[in-house]
């Protein structure tokens, strides 16, 4: 990636937003303003924590390298005549503390951009626009100006605009989705670019999808792309993408998208790993993302990074990063990240200069053999790359390459026996189960080497008991007698839950045997899943006929096949099925 100097090296700010947030499970997505309000206000003292903490945050940011920073959000800030007087006051009262952050941020170097759904509803809203596209178009126009007008200091607004929010999310505003098809996302930016161009600011609009309507292959869907984006032509858009055709996983591919056509592009980077532990331990990314910067030199018209430190996932895990210690593990992956792309260092350059401004150059050697070992733990034991490698559709989504960890949640079943035992072979099964147990030595490894390093040694303690049940519920995947592991596994979960008391991974054992045999599964998967992107005509029959006539069928056996959380967080399992 050829660096300028209009490039941008984003990074979302919204942790100072979520210290003492005592939630059980917390929803990393955005900002949770219904729990930042305490009888309809936010609390002094509050107010002051978040701006204090967002003074550290900015400028450890700016001293990295990063040029710009991210807040939730436009709905949050834009007065509207038809509210009423009690969420005009909370907009107000908003706006007052945004206003300081604002020049925070300004005051470490740092560009604003302030991101929204498309779109956000309210009863005055929904009253208002009904369910008239160009209505809802020009009400989203308005909001922009109406923003710009009151905010001429902050350098534009990104878009989300292929996933809402989450089944949990309570408050003033939810969001949902109303770009349906491409001709609809055309349309709005059609709407919004010169709204953007008059105030001279940028218009960042994401393509993550998660597969739902004529829209939700955008993230992967080449054809789709070019419907959206073609003669489309403003200095004021940057397409922004995630670096794969999925979630922030490893094994992942660069898009081929980002070779396509010559608008300006950002790529979106992960550091603090929602699938990989939160930051719980470390699960350096520096490998990887240096091998994409490599690739993305090739790619056209590249205006920079995007970098979640924060954002992303549910649990209760709540480290912080860049605002405590114990955040070491995203903070590494966050300076390493800047530095490769900004600046063009390998990887191991990145963390010798890590080492020499944080713990002192003399302890580089041992860093970069636990940044290593971190790098090789998660790939060979929290992932089966049998089946990571795979790459696999369903209907419109390109499937992650983690199923039976994700999130917070270690999935222990028959049927997700019989699943992976479809991609896996019994021989390669066998070899996964040794790879696994031989990665326990390397967390017993890093552990000896954080303690010269003084950094935190009871993570690998954390990590090692629950990659240990990670390993023993590969075995019970790919061994023979499940039932004598299943026993193994409920007494290590029972042992597990009395050492770690929340937060820790939920372990789900479900004993109870899956009715269909591993035959007929197989011939399921070949009928639902496939190894290409481009659509069979099988895959638009299901799509425009069986999903939609059957929705109530779908739900029943979708509570019956996966777990609780799937119904109940991000927007559900039943949302892919839309």
């Amino acid at each position: 990636m050829n660096k300028s100097d209009s490039d941008l090296f984003l990074i979302d700010g919204i942790g100072p937003f979520f210290k003492g947030n005592r939630q059980d499970e917390i929803n990393w997505s955005k900002i949770d303003f219904a729990e930042l309000n305490s009888d309809g206000f936010i609390p002094p003292e509050r107010c002051r924590q978040i701006e204090n903490d967002f003074c550290i945050f900015t400028r450890r940011a700016a001293s990295m390298g990063y040029n710009a920073v991210t807040l939730d959000d436009l709905a949050h800030l834009t007065p509207n005549p038809l509210y009423p007087e009690e969420l005009s006051r909370k907009i107000k009262q908003y706006s007052a503390l945004y206003r300081v952050l604002f020049r925070i941020a300004a005051d470490s170097g740092l560009r604003i951009f302030i991101t929204t759904d498309l779109f956000f509803f309210n009863p005055a809203i929904e009253q208002f626009t009904g369910k008239n596209p160009q209505k809802i178009r020009r009400l989203v126009s308005c909001c922009c100006r109406r923003f710009f007008e009151s905010f001429p200091e902050t350098a534009g607004i990104i878009f989300r605009i292929g996933e809402s929010d989450g089944v949990d999310v309570t408050g003033d505003f939810q969001s949902r989705l109303i770009l349906k098809t491409p001709k609809d996302a055309h349309r709005m930016l059609k709407t919004l670019l010169p709204v953007f161009e008059q105030h001279n600011k940028l218009l960042i609009f994401r393509t993550w999808t998660v597969g739902i309507s004529g829209l939700g292959d955008l993230i992967w869907n080449r054809d789709t792309f070019h419907r959206v984006f073609d003669d489309i032509r403003s200095q004021n858009l940057i397409i922004s993408m995630k670096y794969g055709e999925s979630d922030f996983f490893r094994y992942l591919p660069l898009s081929p998208l980002f070779f396509e056509s010559d608008h300006r592009k950002l790529v979106e980077l992960q550091t603090r790993r929602e699938y990989e532990g939160f930051g719980q331990f470390p699960s350096f990314i520096g490998r990887d993302y240096e091998k994409l910067r490599r690739q993305l030199a090739f790619a056209r018209n590249m205006a920079g990074i995007s970098v979640w430190c924060q954002t992303g996932g549910w649990s209760g895990f709540r480290r912080l990063t860049l605002l405590e210690k114990e955040g070491v593990w995203n903070e590494i992956n966050t300076y390493v990240t800047v530095r490769i792309f900004r600046d063009n260092l390998r990887t191991d350059q990145a963390t010798r200069a890590f080492c020499k401004e944080y713990l002192g150059l003399a302890h580089w050697p041992a860093l970069h053999e636990l940044l290593d070992l971190s790098d090789r733990v998660v790939k060979n034991l929290l992932y089966i790359d049998e089946f990571a490698t795979r790459r696999i559709f369903f209907r419109r989504l390109r499937m992650p390459p983690l199923i039976a960890v994700y999130w917070k949640h270690i999935l222990i079943s028959h049927l997700m026996r019989k699943i992976l035992r479809c991609y896996v072979s019994r021989s390669w099964g066998r070899e996964l189960v040794k790879t696994g147990y031989h990665a326990l030595r390397d967390i017993r490894r890093m552990k000896q080497l954080a303690g010269g390093l003084g950094l935190p040694q009871e993570d690998f303690d954390f990590q090692y008991d629950t990659f240990r049940i990670i390993a023993a519920a590969r075995a019970y995947y790919f061994l023979p007698h499940p039932e004598r592991t299943l026993r193994l596994l409920q007494k290590m979960k029972k042992s597990y839950e009395t050492k770690w008391p929340e937060p820790r991974y939920a372990i789900q054992i479900d004993p109870k045997p899956f009715p269909l045999k591993g035959t007929h599964l197989q011939k399921i998967i070949r009928i639902l899943m496939r190894r290409q992107s481009g659509y069979r005509k099988l895959d638009r029959i299901l799509s425009f006929t069986f999903y939609a006539v059957f929705q109530p069928l779908i739900r029943r056996v979708n509570r019956r096949v996966f777990p609780d959380f799937a119904q109940k967080q991000a927007m559900g399992i039943n949302a892919v099925f839309k």
